[in-house]
Order: C-alpha cells, then sequence, then structure tokens
C-alpha cells in the first residue's frame, strides 16, 4: 500500500510558503507563480501555522472584500487543519480529505513540514497503483 513518502518522493519539493507578515495578495502571487492552489504559512520553528487555499480566495471575493493588498493573511488563513505523516497510507488520506471536504494536506515529520500533498496528486498514485496491480496479474496469468 503506497504512503504519503513514497508519493513526495516522485512529487519532489518542498510546499510554497508565504510569511504570516505577508498580504492576501502576496498569498494569490506566490499561488499563480508557481501554479498551485494553496500556500502554507509556517511558524518561526517550520511546523505549518495556517494554509491559505483558493477556496478562501473565492470566500474573501463573495464577501466582496477585494483590497487584497491591504489585507493581512493571518485572520484569513485556516488554522485548523488537518496534517499528515510520511507513513499515512495513500487510500486512508483519500477517505480523510474525501470526507473533511479539503483538497490540500500538509505533510509533518518531527513537527516540521516537509512536503504537500493535493486530492490530485493523491488520486494519480492511486490509479497508478491500480495499473501495476493489474500489469501484475496479467502477467501472472500470461506465465
Amino acid at each position: 500500500m503506497m504512503q504519503l513518502k513514497e508519493v513526495l518522493k516522485i512529487k519532489g519539493g518542498l510546499p510554497v510558503t508565504v510569511l504570516a507578515s505577508a498580504t492576501v495578495a502576496d498569498a494569490i502571487h506566490a499561488m499563480n507563480e508557481h501554479k498551485v492552489g494553496s500556500v502554507i504559512i509556517p511558524n518561526a520553528d517550520g511546523s505549518p501555522a495556517g494554509i491559505f487555499t483558493e477556496r478562501d480566495v473565492l470566500k474573501l471575493c463573495a464577501e466582496g472584500r477585494a483590497d487584497f493588498a491591504k489585507m493581512s493573511i493571518r485572520p484569513c488563513m485556516t488554522c485548523e487543519m488537518t496534517t499528515g505523516k510520511p507513513e499515512d497510507s495513500v487510500s486512508d488520506v483519500l477517505a480523510i480529505m474525501t470526507a473533511k471536504r479539503f483538497r490540500h494536506l500538509p505533510v509533518v515529520e518531527d513537527g516540521k513540514m516537509i512536503g504537500m500533498v493535493s486530492i490530485g496528486d493523491l488520486v494519480k498514485a492511486k490509479l497508478d497503483e491500480t495499473a501495476q496491480e493489474a500489469k501484475s496479474l496479467r502477467d501472472y496469468i500470461h506465465s
């Protein structure tokens, strides 16, 4: 069963972060520049303080708030977030993300962020795992 550490190894890279002193505009620019749907706001020790996602931008727009260059990220980020561990299984995390209706999961080891997985990353990993299992079964049947 595939684990998050394997997904991160394939995916590579650390999550995109913005400082707690950033504005909402800074976070939006970072997401756009890196072509990601979320940014992490880290604490000084490297642990995640919060997450800011595309959904948060939509919520602000729906509320009629638009002065993103002057708006601090701090009150707009989600502080109560679910995190994963490297040894968590892709299947278990997919189930949690589906049940709780979120699409981005910081992966934390020893209190420090080591990566970020999206639901798209996990679906791709699950599809690849299923394709490999099917190939193994076909090879077994034909041998």
